[in-house]
């Protein structure tokens, strides 16, 4: 006789579905709070949207005390989006060691998907204060808040997430977690990503944020769904025991 558990559901299934909130569930709230900031900052400023620190302190003293309303929302949603960003990295950890994955790949990922959500908090908190009118009433003051959000939500946020795809993208390449085309697509990103830091002295390069800040959350909603819950799960799809899996689990 099975043992059941009183609800009808296996100890074997319980312990399948414990594998923490759904990798891809997490992707789209964090991708759709960043589109809702953006979306949001343009409409409430009839149109005007982000003005680049690069276009002058008088610009974005202007633009921070006729727009505080569009940054102080955008600011409020973007500090949101940078939770279950959080959330995703330590889910994204386990969910590789209960793989069996036991290299440093996943730690380096957590580490980068850790930064990148504290550097977007902290891009949200130097926007917030530079929508208030008593900071942004100096030009020098307002510009260096727009400097700072600019490089922690930009450069620094862009370097984070592309650990954290590289984190997953590598183990799942060589393992075979994930198809390989798609583990590919995630390495090239995060390497564009983390070239991205260079934008900081070479000012045509930040075209690489963007693909960065954005391809890389598309791609963690295809990783999440894709990404299998454990190894059984990967021995079901390859209908045999995966050997790669294997050796990089426990040797018990």
């Amino acid at each position: 006789m099975n043992a059941m558990t009183s609800s009808g559901v296996t100890p074997e299934k319980t312990r399948r579905r414990s594998g923490g909130p759904h990798l891809g569930a997490l992707a789209i709230v964090t991708a759709g709070l960043v589109a809702l900031g953006l979306i949001l900052g343009v409409v409430l400023s009839g149109g005007t949207g982000f003005v680049s620190p690069f276009a002058g302190s008088e610009a974005v003293a202007a633009y921070a005390q006729s727009d505080w309303l569009s940054i102080r929302i955008s600011a409020m949603i973007q500090f949101g989006s940078a939770v279950p960003l959080g959330i995703l990295a330590a889910t994204a950890w386990a969910r590789l060691q209960r793989l069996g994955v036991r290299v440093p790949g996943p730690g380096i990922g957590f580490f980068g998907g850790i930064t990148a959500s504290l550097l977007l908090m902290v891009s949200a908190f130097a926007s917030y204060v530079l929508s208030r009118p008593e900071v942004s009433s100096d030009p020098s003051v307002a510009l260096a808040l727009s400097f700072l959000a600019f490089v922690t939500g930009g450069v620094g946020y862009a370097t984070g997430l592309g650990l954290l795809l590289a984190g997953i993208a590598v183990p799942s390449l060589i393992l075979h977690l994930l198809p390989r085309w798609l583990s590919w697509t995630g390495l090239v990103i995060a390497a564009l990503a983390e070239l991205s830091f260079l934008s900081l002295a070479i000012e045509p390069l930040q075209f690489l944020l963007p693909i960065g800040r954005f391809g890389g959350l598309l791609w963690l909603i295809a990783a999440g769904f894709l990404l299998p819950t454990d190894r059984r799960e990967v021995r079901d799809r390859d209908g045999a025991p995966n050997a790669s899996v294997a050796q990089a689990g426990d040797p018990s």
